[in-house]
């Protein structure tokens, strides 16, 4: 059984990112540092001007309660890499998300290791 894990890096605020690459259509690969919200409930969330050059799938609407009140998010199938693993995911799409986000579905089957005193923070099969 292999153990993969992706090292993070803190913030300046002490915020949590990780390194992934999004996939556009075409199989270019574009690295993004991706801040990990465990106030969201879903795999990838991106600004809406982010998706533009991605060309991934639109599939419906949907209603999501943010600490900002309850918005409609645009969700789209969209492709990343993650510590040389691809994943096909849901992608909530919206206005005003100010980076992109992974949310707690990673959390389900990934351990994550945050150590802020040692400098240690790692996502990783657990």
């Amino acid at each position: 059984m292999r153990h993969n894990m992706i090292h993070g890096k803190f913030g300046d605020r002490d915020e949590l990112f990780f390194e992934i690459e999004l996939i556009v259509d075409n199989g270019l690969e574009l690295p993004v540092d991706a801040m990990l919200d465990t106030g969201f409930s879903g795999w990838l969330a991106m600004n809406k001007q982010d998706i533009e050059g991605v060309n991934w799938t639109y599939l419906d609407e949907q209603m999501m309660g943010t600490a900002q009140g309850d918005f409609v998010f645009e969700i789209y199938v969209g492709k990343v890499r993650i510590d040389g693993e691809e994943f096909d995911i849901a992608v909530h799409v919206g206005e005003g998300i100010p980076e992109v986000l992974i949310g707690r579905q990673w959390l389900k089957n990934r351990r994550l290791v945050v150590d802020m005193q040692s400098g240690v923070l790692t996502l990783g099969e657990s």
